[in-house]
């Protein structure tokens, strides 16, 4: 190609602004359109009753560090933009582990030895499973269902219950009969097994929006690029020498697409592609999984023993108390992550099942002032095992997919969005051919 590169990205979640922040740092001219009113995508900020929240509560570990690195590239400070906690999984009244600050993956072996709410050969089970895990270097000669791995090396149904499992939730957003244990080894290995640090939980203390992407958009458009919100792509147009992109408003012409919306928006757009057939097949193939939070105002006085903590066998899976974490004082979080009963609930009911849960478990008598229940019905691909995802290379030459859907060794993370982001602007840099 003769003319110079200029990358149109449709979508400004954590994927296209991952991929629109790294071409940029490399001098490319990229246009970014978002068909909402802001960016972010499935990790955006929500206001509501003039509280900030998200429209889910998302935590990074340690080891996203492209997702870290991005964030800093546009601006970000970790330190201040964090609550940084070592790794802690504490099912209230149950179960609680608590890593050590010692090596990985010394840490987690210690720390399954101290947990609590475990038999001492439950400990010894859930240790010698890592230890083996390890000797295989995390890698399955043949994908299988967590729950079929976590039954062949004797790991039994309470600790399952305990610790397994809901590490399979948080991670995947899968539950563990559907759930892919190779992708779940993906993420013991980057976060349990290389460096202490790798491990710990970063809540972020300002919204999602505010995190990373709107600071990705100041960045492209100080250095020349374009965002355009409220602004989404009809139609993908392959021409003699790159892509025309339609809108509501204008046609655009780029050299190289970056496909980064969801993957029904991405689906819809590739249909009329006849060269796409496969991708869009691909897509239609996943089965999605939703996550529901439950947000809670409390009066200000009102909060949990930790800034983050677990129910055992309750509707709520999570708890986040947002005063801890982010100064939002008596707001609380619950999440609940995968398929399951709540869906059958009305919002009202499920907001009164959390409102009980935690008055049995923390004893909060107050009612909380307003409740509001966010439900992603499509929050995350459903991480089964052997997993046919699209890849972000396609049949169309310099037409690229990113999202966390597409593939790679992490299941639906900001960390998965980020590295197909990054990906894709490698795949359009001329020296990377």
């Amino acid at each position: 190609m003769g003319h110079e590169l200029n990358v149109g990205i449709i979508g400004g979640g954590y994927a296209g602004m991952a991929a629109a922040a790294e071409l940029t740092s490399r001098g490319i001219k990229v246009t970014v359109f978002e068909s909402a009113k802001q960016l972010g995508g499935r990790a955006r900020g929500v206001l509501h009753n003039d509280t900030q929240l998200d429209n889910g509560q998302h935590l990074l570990l340690g080891c996203y560090r492209e997702t870290l690195r991005l964030i800093e590239l546009v601006g970000g400070d970790i330190e201040k933009d964090f609550l940084c906690l070592p790794l802690q999984l504490d099912l209230h009244g149950q179960f609680s582990l608590k890593a050590p600050r010692l090596p990985a993956p010394l840490h987690l072996l210690v720390a399954l030895l101290n947990a609590q709410g475990l038999t001492w050969a439950e400990r010894m089970k859930a240790a010698g499973f890592m230890l083996k895990l390890q000797g295989m270097k995390f890698q399955l000669e043949q994908d299988k269902t967590v729950k079929e791995l976590l039954v062949e090396f004797g790991q039994d149904a309470d600790l399952s219950l305990k610790l397994w499992e809901p590490l399979c939730i948080a991670a995947l957003n899968t539950p563990v009969h559907k759930a892919s244990a190779q992708v779940l080894l993906n993420v013991l290995r980057d976060a349990l097994n290389r460096k202490r640090a790798d491990s710990d939980m970063l809540l972020p203390r300002i919204d999602f929006t505010a995190l990373f992407p709107q600071r990705a958009a100041d960045y492209v458009e100080r250095h020349g690029g374009n965002v355009h919100l409220s602004c989404g792509v009809e139609s993908i147009d392959p021409k003699q020498d790159g892509f025309e992109l339609v809108t509501a408003e204008s046609t655009h012409t780029f050299s190289h697409v970056i496909c980064a919306a969801p993957p029904s928006v991405a689906a819809k757009l590739l249909r009329p592609l006849p060269e796409m057939n496969k991708t869009v097949l691909q897509i239609d193939a996943l089965e999605q999984q939703p996550i529901y939070t439950v947000y809670l105002q409390y009066p200000a006085n009102v909060r949990l023993p930790h800034p983050m903590i677990g129910l055992h066998q309750r509707f709520s899976q999570w708890l986040f108390d947002k005063g801890q974490i982010a100064a939002q004082h008596g707001l609380l979080a619950a999440v609940i992550s995968a398929e399951g009963i709540h869906q059958e609930l009305s919002q009202e009911v499920l907001a009164e099942k959390v409102i009980a849960e935690l008055r049995d478990e923390f004893g909060i008598v107050a009612r909380p002032d307003w409740f509001k229940v966010i439900a992603e019905k499509r929050a995350t691909f459903c991480c089964s095992p052997n997993l046919n995802r699209p890849t972000q290379l396609t049949a169309i030459p310099n037409l690229l997919m990113a999202g966390d859907y597409t593939e790679g060794d992490y299941p639906a993370t900001l960390e998965g969005a980020v590295l197909s982001g990054l990906r894709c602007a490698a795949l359009c840099l001329p020296e990377r051919k």
